[in-house]
């Protein structure tokens, strides 16, 4: 529902010297966005924050109440309000949407800067910061990403340190690809990655019909295996085949 315009809102939120709460930040602003005029309650310690529980019988703050009702947290607001919210759940793809797209955008500039504008040129750049943007949120949390990777890589259920290879070696190969440097390095690491990656996947998700989350954007993603993460490994390999050909041959 759509709020009148400088309607009251009622909300207490936990704002202390070592706590700021960030959903209660949200709800604020997603009351004022709605036309509400907020009466901003702080709770400035745990004591007080306690206390407010146990009078209204909740478990967590914020709370918002609106014309004596008790709307409750952010989640709860969203829903009264009708205001879409940007939490993801459920699988999503919008981290690889997110990598992919601003992959692009880099190699844009990078041909941009360099003055480089051809097609080919600009699709090396692309895939090969891909694989950068894709390693760096591996190597953000390691542990993480390999307890997700050995479940369907081939190569890491056998030998688990080659989980933990794997990130960096993506990072290594395309950084080299983007330089244009080493090739006779970056071509073979990234073929051999690719190679095992993309049997990996196929085998898991098509063969063995498991229903798996993608390791590819790190540990903890909501993105399913499948052609999103072949993708990435064919990517790998047939940029490998090109680099060698188009530079060594």
């Amino acid at each position: 529902m759509d709020a009148q315009t400088h309607q009251k809102a009622i909300l207490y939120r936990m704002v202390t010297d070592d706590h700021i709460c960030p959903f209660g930040i949200k709800s604020k602003h997603l009351l004022e966005k709605h036309g509400y005029e907020v009466e901003d309650h702080h709770l400035k310690n745990r004591e007080e924050t306690d206390a407010f529980k146990d009078e209204h019988q909740v478990e967590t703050t914020p709370q918002t109440f609106i014309a004596g009702e008790r709307i409750g947290g952010l989640d709860d607001l969203h829903d009264y309000l009708d205001a879409p919210t940007m939490k993801q759940e459920g699988t999503t793809y919008q981290p690889v949407i997110a990598v992919f797209a601003t992959s692009f955008l880099m190699a844009l500039a990078i041909a941009f800067t360099a003055q480089s504008f051809s097609f080919i040129r600009i699709f090396e750049l692309f895939i090969a910061t891909s694989m950068v943007v894709l390693a760096i949120l591996k190597l953000r949390d390691l542990f993480s990403f390999t307890n997700q990777f050995v479940t369907y890589d081939l190569a890491a259920r056998r030998f688990v340190p080659y989980g933990y290879f794997y990130p960096f070696a993506e990072a290594g190969a395309g950084l080299l690809m983007v330089a244009g440097a080493l090739i006779w390095l970056a071509a073979p690491m990234a073929l051999l990655i690719g190679t095992i990656g993309a049997i990996s996947v196929f085998k898991a998700v098509y063969i063995d019909k498991r229903e798996l989350k993608c390791a590819c954007v790190g540990g903890d993603s909501n993105v399913p295996l499948g052609a999103v993460s072949l993708t990435e490994n064919l990517m790998m390999v047939g940029m490998a085949i090109w680099m060698v050909f188009s530079r060594l041959l």
